[in-house]
């Protein structure tokens, strides 16, 4: 018998060890939660302890509701710290007010300590003591930056874009420039050497390629937030030059997706990539429509590629044909273009006038920084806006746009202003109907460091073939 009552003693120890323990375990994970009030009350207002329908005396570890993403009590134990108590503990247990330690004004609304708003792309969190905590990221979109170039004679205009407010400037250099600066080895590759004649080549003070090949030069397309200036530049200047070199007879306006998802050979996709890459692939591989593979903006993070859904095979003289079907079921039409190498030009502007005049739109790599987000119309020169504020408001990246014309104004002096016309990839309602101008002459933003030209990869018989397509298609 006292040996049975000794075992039944022993148990019982165990059971109220082990109940306390678990007791301590909650305990000590509850008093270490952090404090909701100081992680946020972001829902001051909530019903809580009241929809739970009321409150429990002393402590009680069951007595919660569901918080946002935590859980919140509703037991007098936990006004000791007020460290986890529901935002209505207070006033529907206790009858009081809550003894938040602060409150912030903001257009006449009071806000309680941890609440939050965004201004720009800073986030504000009411502080403690009553004052407003605010990040201090330099944003994409500056009005005092906007007004100073505005109220500046700099020659152009500039203005607020609501696709890039909320963005902060280093958010606009990742996400939507995307071309890496070329290898060494790229930027000391040959010059093609033209020689002009200062009698026979006469160059126009104003010339536009979609006047001269009119249907035959591209609209700029927006790259969003997909850092792939590399492949949607190539695109572009691919596309006109088959359209000029074809007369006509073809007027791709080629897939920058194709490009992203598969030349992924020491390419980024989205989070960036090589014009010398995406030429290589151009020449070898060959790229489809956009009609064909239709872009698609990164939905998760801007380094999203996507599966490629396009291959091709070699059908002789260097020629490919596609082995899959358009990733766009309503387009039948997954015909491969390609280019041959692509070749640099001089940075003489004469030079890359006369090829523009001569063969159509060249691809430019510049260096972005932080007043170009913001241009809207005129000539554009990097202003000096920002340069009395911190180093994190005056960033740069390298960015790759299609240059289709050129021409010149004048100043109130009489001197001449001339400017290059170029296509970007940021949609038709940035800058000039997604176009801009851009000094010409000494090298602003390094635009005449380095111009690719190119030719398409176009026989007589592509032009036969794709004339009677249209005629199919047409009727």
């Amino acid at each position: 018998m006292k040996l049975l009552l000794l075992a039944v003693a022993v148990l019982l120890l165990v059971v109220e060890q082990g109940t306390a323990d678990r007791i301590l375990s909650r305990r000590t994970k509850r008093e270490l939660a952090s404090p909701l009030h100081m992680g946020g009350i972001r829902d001051p207002f909530g019903s809580y302890c009241q929809r739970r329908g009321g409150c429990c005396p002393g402590r009680d570890d069951l007595c919660t509701v569901p918080y946002l993403d935590t859980i919140c009590y509703c037991d007098l134990f936990c006004n000791r710290t007020v460290s986890d108590c529901c935002p209505d503990f207070w006033g529907h247990c206790l009858g009081v007010a809550p003894p938040f330690i602060g409150t912030c004004e903001r257009n006449g609304h009071r806000f309680f300590t941890g609440q939050t708003y965004k201004e720009n792309c800073n986030l504000c969190t009411c502080g403690t003591t009553g004052r407003w905590e605010c990040e201090q990221y330099a944003c994409l979109i500056e009005s005092d930056m906007i007004h100073a170039v505005n109220r500046g004679n700099y020659g152009w205009r500039a203005a607020n874009y609501s696709q890039f407010y909320g963005m902060t400037l280093d958010e606009g250099i990742r996400y939507r420039l995307g071309t890496q600066r070329p290898s060494r080895t790229i930027m000391n590759m040959n010059e093609i050497q033209m020689n002009m004649d200062p009698q026979d080549d006469h160059l126009p003070l104003h010339f536009s390629a979609a006047e001269k090949w009119p249907g035959k030069i591209h609209e700029p397309l927006d790259q969003g937030n997909c850092a792939a200036s590399w492949a949607f530049s190539t695109a572009a200047v691919a596309s006109d030059r088959i359209s000029i070199q074809s007369m006509g007879h073809m007027t791709p306006q080629l897939s920058p997706q194709n490009l992203i998802s598969c030349d992924t050979r020491n390419q980024g996709g989205c989070a960036g990539g090589r014009v010398d890459g995406a030429w290589w692939y151009l020449r070898r591989r060959g790229v489809v429509t956009e009609d064909c593979y239709p872009f698609l903006p990164p939905q998760q993070t801007p380094a999203d590629v996507g599966r490629c859904m396009m291959q091709s095979r070699s059908i002789g003289r260097g020629k490919r044909q596609a082995t899959q079907r358009c990733p766009n079921t309503h387009n039948y039409h997954n015909d491969i273009y390609q280019s041959t190498p692509p070749y640099r030009l001089s940075s003489n502007e004469k030079e890359i006038m006369k090829e523009i005049m001569d063969n159509g739109p060249v691809q430019a790599i510049m260096e972005v920084h932080e007043d170009f987000f913001v241009y809207k119309s005129g000539i554009y020169k990097h202003t000096d806006v920002s340069f009395t504020k911190p180093p994190q408001y005056r960033k740069h990246g390298t960015h790759s746009v299609r240059i289709i014309g050129w021409g010149e104004e004048r100043n109130f002096d009489g001197s001449p202003r001339k400017f290059w016309i170029a296509a970007n990839s940021w949609g038709k309602n940035w800058g000039e109907n997604g176009f801009f101008r851009i000094a010409r002459g000494d090298n602003e933003c390094e635009i005449e460091r380095f111009v690719i030209g190119v030719w398409g990869r176009v026989t007589m018989e592509d032009m036969h073939n794709h004339h009677h397509h249209h005629h199919r298609r047409r009727k």
